[in-house]
């Protein structure tokens, strides 16, 4: 959807035609979906640092204090580490959280800062966490069908964490896409600059 029908709209002429204005609404609302969807997800990722935290911390604790420890609870942890990073990817592409050159785009205006944000959402972002989604898809189901488990003594099941991987990319696909959307819409004079309308909480 990012990177064929949306970046098109912006070629439509007349710009405030009825069906080109309906369209980009139908996609705006799946814009604000999206947003909806992974900020939702991003503030529950947060929720786990203080989870991984007090798991670490009473790990420690049992080891030291009572000489009871279990691979599980290590394995846990690293479970929860990638939970953070990659459930919370699209949500930090939401917060516009990800690493840029902005030495370079500080000094470009709005509209050249979208057209930038669109040809890198289009040609790079989104076929490069589709890939990674698609071929992580059967890794996960080779996992779960077989019932893999951690060869450590103790070890947790495998799948979970497996499955983190094309559901973090497919989330940090659908925002790349809802960034595309909002990018084009401003270029339309549709909304403002997205990134002035982030929310600060």
């Amino acid at each position: 959807m990012g990177v064929s029908i949306v970046p098109c709209i912006i070629c439509e002429a007349p710009a405030g035609g009825a069906r080109s204005k309906a369209m980009m609404k139908a996609l705006l609302a799946i814009s604000r979906l999206i947003d909806a969807c992974n900020e939702a997800v991003g503030r529950a990722a947060a929720w786990l640092v203080l989870v991984t935290v007090l798991i670490s911390a009473g790990n420690a604790a049992s080891r030291y204090a009572l000489g009871l420890s279990s691979n599980a609870w290590l394995e846990i942890q690293w479970y929860l580490f990638a939970a953070i990073f990659l459930l919370g990817a699209g949500y930090t592409l939401k917060r516009n959280g990800h690493v840029r050159v902005d030495v370079l785009a500080g000094r470009l205006s709005a509209r050249q800062q979208a057209w930038i944000d669109i040809t890198g959402g289009a040609l790079f972002l989104l076929p490069m966490v589709i890939i990674i989604a698609y071929h992580s898809w059967p890794m996960f189901m080779q996992s779960f069908v077989g019932r893999e488990v951690s060869a450590d003594a103790g070890g947790l099941v495998r799948w979970p964490v497996k499955l983190l991987i094309p559901a973090g990319f497919a989330l940090l696909a659908l925002q790349g896409a809802s960034e595309i959307i909002k990018r084009v819409a401003f270029l339309r004079g549709d909304i403002g600059d997205p990134r002035e309308r982030r929310p600060d909480h």
